[in-house]
């Protein structure tokens, strides 16, 4: 295994530790109590064993009761400000942190009657002053967990229903008062306790423990280690290593930028080594990375989110997303491969790489784990339960091997890491919570869905276009989750009304809001790998946006026709996942310029760039479904549509390439 101990000095910890405070014994103990009774409940209310007096919670008791527990360690994990000191915990956030918890506990005591006395809609003065104190630490919480950007965002949307009707006609909503909308937001079931914090209380909390507990015994070693015993000889192979390895991992942490820093360190310096660019090795980490938020079985945090919303199981949202998932990393690696075979880049010496039999000796139960997940969640339908009984079949058979076995401090380890993610994602959803509120009780979502088919001139596509738009301006300036929330209200029910599948529409939005990561000029995960490579941020950007490019296309393919997310016939998919494979293949290669069995593809100064110009057309029109009111021509039009264009290119390639090659073995 000597190219990943040589690659294993990992600079991911100081870089992940930096915006978190190093807590003394006592704050870790208070993390470590809070985060163990969270569990409890969780397993409490989720399994239905009915711990408190014999009886489970209505759901805002337990909600306020994970928001108490969770949401107040925000301000012990997360300094002010990221320059300033990280060991020592100061008085003002011990203040922040004991007024959050008694405001909540007094809630939590009184959640019965916040119910039976319709509080949500006019409370007590006392309660509204506790309200609002909530609201304030509710958005200091957001900015530190979530970032600057965020904050600003719900601030300005959570103030919204107190200015809303003086605001022009498109945006204008029902204003309410100061003290309706302080109510509104913390004792209703649609601000801070609303479809966000149901999603992290109902579903979300069993996937996040079990992706702590994979990383901390050693589960994304392993997948690193697999993806190079498998892939790693190769030509290219690191390349492809990353995609393996960071789409493994990404569909297990749900964050691209944590992602691309936890297998960044390893596949990018060896794609260096192999004559990778930097820009270039960084671009296909922030993609794979990227890809990996999209993929079954386990997808990112908004993906169980968008299940409450549709009222589906998750795995209906994990199956939907198979074929779509596919063709994003089948596009990736052929570019990959195009790009090495152009280059002549080999992949690593054989004695270089891991054993494939000792890794599957060392690392065969993650693989078991992830069996008994799947089944669970496709065959069993227990997608609430399935991470649970998953982690704990993990830590049991992570104990037998005296190679893994944890000790005391590895458990503590565990149980600090689980804390500071759930107080993290509890922090950014129960902030995101507030748009969700103001958009409510203002009405607005219903005047903006009006307004957006107006300016679209009821044209379908148009639409489509202002969404894709809208969602990649929105992950600019958002978190993923929040901008999907917020155009899932707003841009949603406008493209439905406008005959679109729900299902697709949602993942249409998803999709476009994932595309801000590798897109400049603020593509966070290419930004993020080209700190580890050292290359420009921005070249990095554009080569990731290049890399990624089909995840531009792919989402008006399943719009277009729901059978792309096996909605409807399965023959009709299968037909055109086949079609969209051949398509997305010569996308890859026109983008590379090199097509596997043809070969170069830019021989000629000239016609070579007309040559990818065309295939790459070509491909398009392979991959686009037809048969829909917005694409009027059939299926076997657009195929020999692209026949024409990508026969006549190829052939050309094909001589062009023959001939280059006979002359270098005469000279």
């Amino acid at each position: 295994m000597e190219i990943t101990k040589e690659l294993e000095n990992n600079v991911a910890e100081p870089e992940i530790q930096a915006r978190h405070r190093t807590l003394s014994s006592f704050w870790n103990l208070v993390l470590i109590i809070a985060t163990l009774i969270v569990v409890a409940l969780s397993v409490n209310q989720l399994f239905n064993f009915g711990f408190f007096i014999n009886h489970i919670w209505l759901d805002n008791k337990y909600q306020y009761a994970l928001f108490g527990l969770l949401v107040p360690l925000v301000f012990l994990i997360f300094p002010m400000r990221q320059q300033s000191s990280t060991t020592q915990v100061p008085w003002y956030d011990v203040l922040f942190f004991a007024s959050m918890l008694a405001v909540l506990m007094f809630f939590f005591i009184n959640a019965e009657r916040i119910l039976d006395s319709g509080w949500e809609m006019g409370a007590p003065d006392y309660v509204v002053g506790m309200g609002l104190l909530l609201w304030a630490l509710v958005l200091e919480a957001t900015r530190r967990a979530g970032g600057t950007a965020l904050f600003v965002i719900v601030f300005l949307i959570s103030l919204y229903p107190l200015y809303a009707e003086v605001m022009p006609g498109p945006i204008s909503g029902l204003s309410s008062t100061f003290a309706d909308t302080t109510a509104y937001h913390t004792l209703s079931a649609e601000s801070m306790l609303g479809i966000p914090m149901q999603a992290l209380a109902n579903l979300v909390i069993g996937f996040l423990i079990f992706g702590v507990a994979l990383t901390q015994t050693g589960g994304g070693r392993f997948f690193i280690n697999l993806a190079f015993a498998l892939l790693g000889h190769v030509r290219g192979g690191p390349a492809k290593v990353a995609i393996f390895s960071s789409g493994l991992m990404g569909s297990m942490s749900g964050s691209v930028v944590s992602n691309v820093i936890t297998t960044g360190v390893l596949t990018i310096p060896a794609m260096r080594k192999t004559g990778f660019s930097r820009a270039y090795a960084g671009g296909v980490e922030a993609c794979a990375s990227t890809g990996g938020v999209l993929m079954p079985p386990i997808m990112g945090s908004t993906a169980f989110i968008m299940a409450v919303f549709l009222d589906v199981p998750y795995i209906t949202i994990a199956v939907a997303a198979i074929i779509p998932s596919i063709l994003y990393y089948l596009a990736l690696f052929i570019q990959i491969d195009a790009f090495a075979a152009r280059n002549d880049m080999p992949g690593i010496k054989r004695e270089n790489l891991p054993s494939l039999k000792q890794t599957l000796l060392e690392g065969w139960h993650f693989i078991a784990v992830f069996v008994l997940l799947i089944v669970m969640l496709i065959y069993l339908k227990q997608e609430v339960l399935a991470p649970f009984y998953a982690t704990v079949l993990l830590l049991a058979i992570n104990q037998i091997f005296p190679h893994s076995r944890w000790n005391g401090k590895d458990f503590v380890n565990f149980v600090l890491a689980t804390g500071k993610l759930l107080a993290e994602i509890g922090g950014i959803l129960v902030g995101v919570g507030l748009i969700v509120g103001a958009l409510s009780i203002t009405g607005m979502a219903g005047t903006l869905v009006n307004d957006l088919i107006f300016l679209a001139g009821g044209n379908t596509l148009v639409l489509l276009v202002m969404g894709a738009i809208t969602s990649f301006i929105m992950g600019i300036g958002m978190t993923v989750t929040a901008a999907y929330i917020f155009l899932a209200i707003v841009l949603a029910p406008a493209l439905i009304q406008g005959g679109l599948e729900p299902m697709s529409v949602h993942l249409f939005i998803l999709y476009w809001g994932m595309v801000s990561f590798i897109t400049p000029p603020v593509a966070l995960g290419a930004f993020a790998a080209a700190s580890i490579a050292g290359a420009s941020p921005m070249k990095t950007g554009l080569e990731a946006m290049r890399l990624g490019s089909i995840i531009y296309f792919v989402p008006f393919f399943f719009v277009l026709d729901p059978a792309f997310i096996l909605q409807g016939e399965i023959g009709r998919s299968m037909l055109l996942f086949v079609s969209a494979v051949g398509g997305v293949i010569l996308v890859a290669s026109a983008l590379q310029g090199y097509l596997i069995g043809i070969g170069n593809l830019h021989r000629h100064p000239v016609f070579g760039w007309l040559i990818r110009a065309a295939v790459l057309f070509g491909g398009l029109l392979l991959a686009t479904p037809g048969g829909s009111d917005l694409i009027p021509f059939s299926d076997l039009e657009l195929g020999l549509a692209a026949l024409m264009f990508t026969g006549p290119a190829v052939a050309m390639a094909f001589y062009f390439d023959r001939g280059h090659t006979k002359k270098q073995h005469i000279t």
